[in-house]
């Protein structure tokens, strides 16, 4: 068995990425790392995404990292300042040196022999195909396709004689000056472009063929703020970050567990913000809340462009663009001289990497879920993925601090491989997430499978993740170890 050219390999320097590599460097001070990014920064989506007005859809002190306080005065934060959040946590624990940019991985190989990952990366500037060796593969991609976007084809949009952009590339030099803008979508993405326009357009448009719950939460956390003047930022920031987890996961449970309540004060909040408003037709779901992400507004911003009558909503299905803008199914034109897609992202998993075990290509659609880290028979694989139901970065933190300890578990009883064993596929398993966007259920059957019980369910639950994740036992009975002189592992069927 030869040494691989690097002990952990990280795919991406986004949020997830970043972490991960400083939790490697505090807690496997031995091991050896490098991260593979297919852009040319760091930052990920936060480096990615530069439309108008784009920022957080959740408080900084939960999608921050547990280890670096958020200390800027906006809990709710714009989208630069978390991408310098994020290069200054990379410059403070000297992860930059470690980052190999426009490196793409196409593809990865378990080798049983080796005991290692073969992977195979590819340079997204030259084309150029590279190999390198790692002994654990810790994709923190994110799950979503940054090259493409999810855009439905619309009806006669040939003859549309405006410009048509999509946020996830947004052109550096559009000017909505003084013009007619029409933004599709009812997400997060079209709640943030809608107040954030009207600073130039002539009038901005909502068109969505649903409503979605929208909730009002101040962007600047005056108790916070407050109260790093008067603890040490770290103390501050571990109080209010804890307070806001527990706010949070008493809402998702009350929400769950009274759907109707919720409902009601949900849209009674709605009525305070837009008494004016036809809630019933433009802002009351089909869906219970937290069946779908809730959309968060700072400041009541896109309440208050709709008040002033510089932004409006239609709920309705297009029927045609047109040279003009687009007619709706009830006839109604909307004219326009620039339409946003905000229609969403294009989802995958292993951030798009043709994964196999001895040469056998793996499908994911066919794996479970291993306590929402590691996946059925795969072999020193981890992988980050956030909740949908909180901040994204309070599930990558817990998933690096097991990695961690997993790894150094592995090292203190002389292991150099781990895979959750699974004999038997159950006969029912559930979706990966239980969540019903359409974004998520397009590409469901892609992703793997979770199970009703321990270790193969995956908790929506910081709490309970904490417990499991960072003091659970690592040997549970369910992870199967080799070392060095063990007959190597056999690729899953």
């Amino acid at each position: 068995m030869t040494q691989p050219d690097t002990d952990v390999l990280i795919i991406g320097a986004g949020l997830s990425g970043i972490g991960a590599a400083v939790h490697l460097g505090k807690r496997c001070p031995g091991k050896s790392y490098r991260i593979f990014e297919q852009r040319s920064a760091i930052g990920g989506t936060w480096d990615l995404f530069r439309y108008p007005g784009i920022r957080s859809d959740s408080d900084m002190h939960t999608l921050g990292f547990n280890f670096k306080p958020w200390t800027e005065a906006k809990a709710i934060a714009d989208g630069p300042s978390i991408r310098k959040y994020v290069n200054d946590t990379a410059d403070e624990y000297d992860v930059r040196e470690h980052i190999t940019f426009d490196t793409k991985i196409v593809a990865a190989n378990w080798s049983s022999v080796d005991q290692a990952w073969h992977v195979t990366s590819e340079n997204t500037q030259t084309g150029a195909r590279a190999d390198t060796t790692a002994r654990f593969l810790f994709m923190c991609g994110g799950y979503y396709r940054y090259d493409t976007a999810y855009r439905p084809d619309f009806p006669g949009e040939e003859a549309f004689k405006g410009q048509i952009v999509h946020p996830q590339f947004w052109p550096e030099d559009l000017d909505y000056s003084g013009k007619k803008v029409v933004i599709i979508g009812s997400g997060a993405t079209a709640m943030t472009l809608v107040p954030a326009m009207t600073d130039k357009a002539a009038h901005v448009t909502m068109l969505q063929r649903s409503p979605t719950y929208v909730v009002s939460r101040p962007a600047v956390d005056k108790f916070a703020n407050w109260l790093r003047g008067v603890l040490p930022d770290a103390w501050a920031y571990g109080i209010i970050r804890w307070r806001n987890v527990l706010l949070q996961q008493f809402f998702f449970r009350q929400t769950r567990k009274h759907p109707d309540k919720a409902r009601e004060r949900l849209l009674g909040m709605l009525k305070e913000e837009l008494p004016d408003y036809d809630i019933e037709t433009h802002f009351t779901p089909h869906y219970n809340p937290w069946e779908q992400r809730l959309c968060l507004v700072p400041d009541s911003d896109l309440f208050n462009a709709l008040k002033s009558g510089a932004a409006s909503v239609e709920t309705d299905h297009i029927d045609t663009f047109t040279e003009t803008g687009i007619r709706l199914k009830s006839g109604k034109a909307l004219e326009a001289d620039v339409i946003v897609t905000a229609t969403g992202l294009q989802l995958q998993f292993l951030n798009g990497v043709d994964v196999s075990l001895d040469g056998v290509k793996v499908n994911p659609g066919k794996l479970l879920n291993y306590k929402g880290v590691m996946l059925s028979n795969m072999p020193n694989l981890a992988c980050t993925f956030g909740y949908t139901n909180a901040s994204w970065t309070l599930k990558a933190d817990l998933t690096s601090e097991y990695v961690c300890r997993l790894i150094g578990y592995m090292d203190q009883n002389g292991y150099v491989s781990a895979r959750p064993r699974l004999e038997d596929y159950p006969e029912h398993t559930e979706p990966f997430v239980d969540f019903s966007s359409g974004y998520f259920q397009r590409v469901m059957d892609q992703f793997p499978r979770q199970h009703t019980e321990k270790p193969w369910k995956l908790n929506q639950n910081y709490s309970a993740d904490l417990m499991n994740l960072r003091y659970g036992r690592v040997d549970d009975g369910v992870l199967e170890f080799t070392t060095e002189k063990q007959p190597a592992l056999q690729a899953a069927e």
